[in-house]
């Protein structure tokens, strides 16, 4: 792998084959700055910048994009940099890698010369239940109630449906009109834990964060998914509310083993990479879908990783103009989700999940046009 060599002109420095590490400690050291300046300037923090410049680890997207205006480097030339030392990497130590590298440049001259091969991959009938979804959410845009006490009630009903829907995926007992009484009323059900009380209490809340979300245009982003996951424990586990998990897990009824404790802050850090990269790209609901699967893929979380990668998904269709959708938990419905899920992570088949989160998407704007009267 010697002979990889990647070379990059840019204002101050010439990027070679030393690595990302080498051009990002050249650049600081040319402009005479130390890492506690580079600190300040860019709000990554000192020790991120040593490990990033002692090579062991990668930046993500956006500290690129701070070092790349520091140190007056080209961000997208940046960007290769570091896509290529993944590649350097994962490659390294195959005794194949020159000849994996040869098949690999044939495939993208392949794809280069067939636009349509580097698509997001969706089934012709997917496609056509995204524009039909895509013409109802013109007509509930157009007739939607803006204000007033008819909004509010829709609002009203269908969070206390999703809450109910979402909680009863993970086993809460509460029936439809009980989880009512105990969000707005505010009462206590005879025979429920107090568990569930709370699971009915927090999930309400944290749907009523979405609409605050959305209304003052708050990014996805960590915080925001810790702050979702921290209302959705609030009371219940106050330990690890908020919080990745420290120990390895494993999903009661699934072959799909989540990944170790030690490896979440990479996963995350590229999860969020992944969102950045595709949030303009794919079309919404197929965002939601796979923000909602690759969250419960990784299952940072000790508990409440369903409920929150629904919330994930929910603010993402919120976010481009969609109503909440709803996933069902009677008995049936519970189990094709469960099976959609574990096509993706144990097949790397999308079609199933995609069909459902298409499907839930389009009975809501549905029924919310029913309501509206449309």
């Amino acid at each position: 792998m010697t002979n990889f060599v990647f070379i990059i002109m840019t204002k101050n420095v010439n990027m070679k084959s030393n690595g990302l590490h080498i051009t990002l400690q050249k650049a600081r050291k040319g402009l005479g700055l130390s890492m506690q300046e580079v600190s300040r300037r860019t709000g990554i923090a000192q020790a991120l910048i040593s490990k990033f410049e002692n090579n062991y680890r990668l930046p993500t997207d956006e500290q690129l994009k701070a070092f790349s205006q520091l140190y007056q480097l080209s961000y997208e030339e940046l960007r290769k940099q570091k896509k290529a030392e993944k590649i350097v990497y994962m490659l390294l130590e195959d005794e194949d890698a020159l000849s994996i590298l040869h098949v690999a440049e044939s495939r993208m001259e392949y794809l280069k010369s067939s636009p349509k091969a580097v698509e997001y991959p969706i089934s012709e009938e997917v496609a056509k239940q995204l524009n039909h979804i895509d013409s109802l959410k013109r007509q509930w845009r157009k007739n939607q109630p803006l204000k007033g006490i008819q909004l509010d009630k829709m609002r009203e009903y269908f969070a206390i449906n999703y809450t109910h829907e979402s909680n009863r995926i993970e086993g809460n007992t509460l029936t439809l009109q009980e989880t009512q009484l105990v969000v707005n009323e505010g009462l206590t059900i005879g025979g429920k834990s107090m568990k569930e009380h709370l699971e009915a209490i927090n999930h309400a809340e944290a749907v009523n964060f979405l609409y605050d979300l959305v209304t003052y245009k708050e990014a996805f982003d960590q915080r925001t998914l810790l702050d979702l996951h921290s209302l959705i424990l609030k009371s219940i586990d106050k330990e690890n509310a908020g919080r990745y998990r420290m120990v390895p897990v494993r999903i009661s009824g699934s072959t799909h083993i989540p990944p170790q404790p030690y490896m979440l802050g990479k996963l995350m850090e590229e999860y969020f990479e992944w969102y950045g990269e595709q949030k303009d790209k794919l079309h919404p609901v197929i965002l939601s879908a796979e923000m909602h699967e690759r969250l419960v893929s990784i299952h940072p979380f000790i508990d409440g990783n369903g409920r929150t990668a629904r919330l994930v998904m929910n603010l993402i269709l919120l976010q481009h103009g969609y109503p909440i959708a709803i996933l069902k938990g009677n008995i049936d419905a519970r189990m094709e989700y469960y099976k959609a899920l574990e096509s993706c992570q144990a097949n790397n088949e999308p079609e199933h999940f995609y069909r459902l989160v298409a499907n839930a998407v389009e009975r809501s704007i549905e029924e919310h046009l029913a309501l509206a009267g449309r």
